[in-house]
């Protein structure tokens, strides 16, 4: 008698294109917490959106209702060597940088709870969507000794504000999604049942848009915020530059005198 054939497992986070939009979705029951074997994944989904030219946005989103990421998963953590965790907060950080890195928009689309971790993933992004729901966003390793590890401290004040940050930082405390659309911390705000359909048309219309100049401002706007003015203005300068000589540049004015919407190739 042969055993029952077992029903494939779903990776805990996986990678798929539709058109120009690039889906990276996180499905770890319960809470998409995290070990070292997420992040492995999570880096190479990462790459793979990375590394395919007709994605011009990426979406990150989770397959379960109530999480979008729960942060390190605490158990694992607990029983795991002081050596093997940081060989995983590596890893975190470094699909983090990545997504900084990345010259595409890379768009955390939350509906669930969204702690430690989880919000600096969130926060790597370059934007980020929410659901009108009764879920949290919040970084509160405090409460468990620590401080964030993968950059939550850093960047958390650049979205929101120092004064804000620190006080969320220090308690440990969480806030919902109106007062996190409030802050800044999401762009916007939709009803969760649209989320998903807003969030795509959104980069939809982004990815119609001019790759080239959009991985220009991406770059400027984040190494621009730790430059002096003039420094800044001059690096907005040598990004601006090379996309005088472009195939877009040239699609772009012709588009706007014949009246018609551009065609963006990237070249």
């Amino acid at each position: 008698m042969n055993a029952p054939e077992k029903a494939p497992v779903e990776p805990v986070v996986q990678f798929n294109r539709r058109g120009n939009i690039g889906f990276i979705v996180f499905n770890r029951p319960k809470a998409n917490g995290y070990e070292i074997g997420f992040m492995t994944r999570l880096n190479e989904a990462i790459d793979a959106a990375n590394a395919d030219t007709e994605v011009r946005v990426v979406i990150i989103r989770s397959a379960l209702a109530r999480f979008f990421c729960a942060g390190a998963d605490i158990h694992a953590f607990v029983q795991n060597s002081v050596i093997d965790n940081k060989a995983m907060v590596t890893m975190a950080r470094l699909a983090l940088e990545k997504i900084e890195g990345s010259g595409k928009i890379f768009i955390a689309e939350l509906s669930g709870h969204t702690l430690g971790g989880g919000l600096e993933i969130a926060l790597a992004c370059d934007l980020r969507f929410g659901g009108d729901g009764t879920y949290t966003l919040g970084l509160p390793e405090v409460k468990l000794g620590l401080t964030p590890g993968n950059g939550g401290s850093q960047r958390l004040p650049r979205v929101i504000g120092r004064s804000k940050a620190l006080e969320m930082l220090i308690t440990g405390d969480s806030i919902g999604p109106q007062e996190a659309h409030r802050l800044g911390l999401l762009n916007r705000i939709y009803p969760t049942s649209d989320l998903q359909r807003e969030t795509e048309e959104f980069a939809r219309t982004l990815a119609a848009g001019a790759p080239l100049a959009v991985a220009a401002i991406k770059r400027g706007v984040q190494a621009g915020a730790t430059l002096s003015l003039p420094d800044s203005l001059a690096l907005e300068s040598a990004l601006v530059e090379p996309l005088y000589a472009t195939r877009d540049a040239r699609e772009g004015f012709l588009a706007f005198t014949e009246k018609r919407p551009a065609v963006y190739r990237g070249e």
